[in-house]
C-alpha cells in the first residue's frame, strides 16, 4: 500500500471513529512555530511554563522517529445561546448568574476525544501489518495542535489565533497522532493550506472586552479571560476583574462574535450539553450556589468536566468577581444571602479568597 493510500485509510478510520475532520500533516518545522519564542520572549505566556518546552518548535520532536501527524476534529457546538446572546444574560428571580464557556458544560474533552483517538491507533494496528510507533495527544503534549491541524487542511488560524473550518466554524476540540508511520500529507507539496478568509473582519479584537488580541493574530494570554479564570492562580489583576464580567471558566466571545459560527452545525453527541446537577445547569450557572460550593462539593460535582482544571479556589475566586460584576442591588432577589456567603469568605483563612469576595462586598454595596 503506497503511503498515499495509508494515509487516505487512516482519515477514513478517523471518520469511522467519530470524528468530524481529519486530515494528515508532516512531523515537520512549520513556519508559524518559528515565532514562538518571540512570542514567548514577550511574556505572552504568563505563567503557563509548559509553554517553554522546547519540543514545540516541532512535532518531530515529540517522538522519536515521528514522520507523521494525524489531526483529528470533534465539533462541540450546541444550539443553545452564546454568551452575548440577551437570552443567556437574563438575571432571574434566582439571583445573578455566571457564564461557563462552551467547551466546559458537558464531559471533558481530554477523555472523549483521547478515547476516539486511542481508538484509532488501535485500528491503525490492525489495518497495517508494519510495525510502527503512536501517541496520542489532546492539550496534554508538546503539540500545538492548531497549527498542525492548518497544516493537516484542516483550516486557517483566524485573527483570534482560533483554527476556523470554512464549513464547520471554530467550535472544534483538537487532537492529534504523532506517528512514525510514513503518511502522505493531506496537502500535496504543490498545496498552500486553507486561505485566510478572515479579510478585513476585527470584530473578534473589537469584543475583547480585556484586549487580549494586541493585534491580529497575537494574544496576549495574560488579559485573555480563559487565562485569568483558569491559568491564573493567584489574584487576578485589579484592573482586569470589571473587564472579565460575568466569565467564571473560560471566555467564548471572540467566537460568539464571530461571523464564520453564524451558521456553525450543532453537535450530535449528547457529550458536550450542559450537565444537568439536579435542579441546576452549567449553562449560565448560578452564582450564589457556586461560591457556596464546599471542596468536597466541588470535587463531586465537576467529576469528569473541564471545570475541574480552575480548581476549587480558582472557581470559588471568579464567582466573587463575577458577583462583584453583576450589579446586584439591595431589592434584588438573594442580595442578602449573597453578602452574607461573601463576608464569610472575607473572614475565611484564605487570603486569595477574602481579597476578591471583599472586592465583591464593595462592588455591590455601593451600587
Amino acid at each position: 500500500m503506497t503511503n498515499g493510500k495509508i494515509a487516505a485509510r487512516a482519515i477514513e478510520l478517523g471518520r469511522a471513529a467519530g470524528f468530524d475532520l481529519c486530515g494528515v500533516a508532516p512531523a515537520a518545522e512549520f513556519p508559524e512555530l518559528a515565532h514562538l519564542d518571540e512570542w514567548l520572549e514577550r511574556g505572552h505566556a504568563g505563567e503557563m511554563r509548559y509553554l517553554h518546552d522546547a519540543r514545540r518548535h516541532s512535532p518531530a520532536h515529540a517522538m522519536q522517529g515521528a514522520r507523521s501527524v494525524i489531526v483529528c476534529a470533534l465539533n462541540y457546538n450546541t444550539a443553545l445561546p452564546s454568551s452575548i446572546d440577551a437570552a443567556a444574560q437574563v438575571s432571574t428571580q434566582s439571583g445573578p448568574r455566571g457564564w461557563i464557556s462552551r467547551y466546559a458544560w458537558g464531559d471533558d474533552y481530554h477523555e472523549v476525544l483521547g478515547e476516539k483517538l486511542e481508538a484509532l491507533i488501535q485500528n491503525l494496528r490492525g489495518e497495517f501489518r508494519e510495525p510502527f510507533e503512536a501517541r496520542a495527544y489532546v492539550d496534554t503534549g508538546p503539540i500545538i495542535e492548531r497549527v498542525a491541524a492548518k497544516y493537516a487542511g484542516l483550516g486557517w488560524l483566524a485573527k483570534n489565533t482560533c483554527l476556523i473550518n470554512e464549513e464547520l466554524g471554530s467550535w472544534l476540540f483538537l487532537g492529534v497522532i504523532v506517528t512514525t508511520l510514513d503518511l502522505a500529507a493531506s496537502l500535496e507539496a504543490a498545496e498552500a493550506p486553507a486561505p485566510d478568509l478572515c479579510g478585513n473582519c476585527s470584530l473578534c479584537i473589537d469584543a475583547c472586552p480585556t484586549g487580549a488580541i494586541v493585534e491580529p493574530y497575537v494574544l496576549d494570554a495574560r488579559r485573555c479571560i480563559s487565562y485569568l479564570t483558569i491559568e491564573l492562580r493567584g489574584a487576578i489583576p485589579l484592573e482586569l476583574r470589571e473587564p472579565i464580567g460575568r466569565h467564571v471558566l473560560g471566555c467564548d466571545i471572540c467566537q460568539d462574535v464571530c461571523p464564520w459560527n453564524r451558521r456553525a452545525a450543532v453537535t450530535p453527541l449528547p457529550n458536550f450539553q450542559p450537565r444537568q446537577l439536579a435542579d441546576r445547569s452549567l449553562f449560565s450557572p448560578d452564582l450564589e450556589w457556586m461560591i457556596s460550593l464546599s471542596e468536597e462539593e466541588f470535587r463531586a460535582v465537576f467529576r469528569g468536566s473541564p471545570v475541574k482544571r480552575a480548581k476549587w479556589r480558582g472557581l470559588v475566586r471568579n464567582a466573587c468577581v463575577a458577583i462583584g460584576n453583576s450589579g446586584l442591588r439591595p431589592d434584588e432577589p438573594r442580595y442578602a444571602e449573597i453578602c452574607a456567603r461573601l463576608s464569610e469568605l472575607v473572614a475565611s483563612n484564605d487570603p486569595l479568597l477574602a481579597n476578591h469576595a471583599q472586592w465583591a462586598l464593595a462592588r455591590i454595596r455601593f451600587q
